[in-house]
């Protein structure tokens, strides 16, 4: 098996965000011009495609990881899946109470709630055991500079867009966009100055 290397995996990541972003953007607005049933389940469904595929790419970097990253990378899988079910049910119970309301929307943020405390949960797993994962040494500056290039280019696109686009679609691009922007910028400084000091 070849090695999936850090760089590839970046590259396949990055790839796969501007396409579910392209297909939030250009595909779903698309959802209510059409009454195909069946085009209107392919186009529903795009954005699903990289998500999955993003899976996939998870799945074949922890497989080619070491025996300590997957030990990592199980603990924060399982905390994730503990913090979401545990939302999950919390949420279920008020809402047949009636406290609060959702409809099926809410499933939309199942997966980034996942990822979100696996992130979180890893991190702080490598940190007990004095190692990082979010500024590793194979991972270049512009990796991350990369991401707030991307926000930035998402702002441009909701500015230049405001009489063409819906209320929807330019607060996907602006939270995206400034998502991506502050994130990129952020660990793009905590990789400099790691770096710095480590030099010194």
């Amino acid at each position: 098996m070849t090695r999936f290397s850090q760089k590839q995996y970046q590259r396949q990541v990055l790839v796969m965000l501007v396409l579910y972003v392209g297909c939030i953007l250009f595909a779903w607005p698309l959802l209510h011009t059409t009454s195909n049933l069946f085009l209107k389940v392919l186009l529903a469904l795009a954005p699903v495609v990289p998500v999955i595929y993003l899976i996939s790419l998870l799945a074949r970097r922890i497989r080619a990881s070491d025996e300590f990253e997957q030990r990592t990378h199980l603990i924060a899988l399982g905390t994730a899946a503990a913090i979401t079910g545990s939302l999950g049910i919390i949420g279920g119970f008020l809402s047949i109470a009636g406290v609060l309301k959702f409809d099926g929307s809410i499933l939309i943020w199942v997966f980034p709630v996942i990822m979100f405390s696996y992130n979180v949960a890893r991190w702080y797993v490598l940190r007990r055991y004095g190692a990082s994962s979010w500024c590793s040494e194979d991972t270049s500056i512009w990796f991350y500079l990369r991401f707030a290039l991307l926000g930035v280019v998402m702002l441009a696109i909701a500015l230049m867009s405001h009489g063409g686009l819906d209320e929807y679609r330019l607060g996907f691009i602006y939270g995206t966009g400034a998502g991506c922007t502050g994130a990129g910028l952020v660990l793009a400084m905590r990789h400099w100055y790691r770096h710095r000091y480590r030099d010194e």
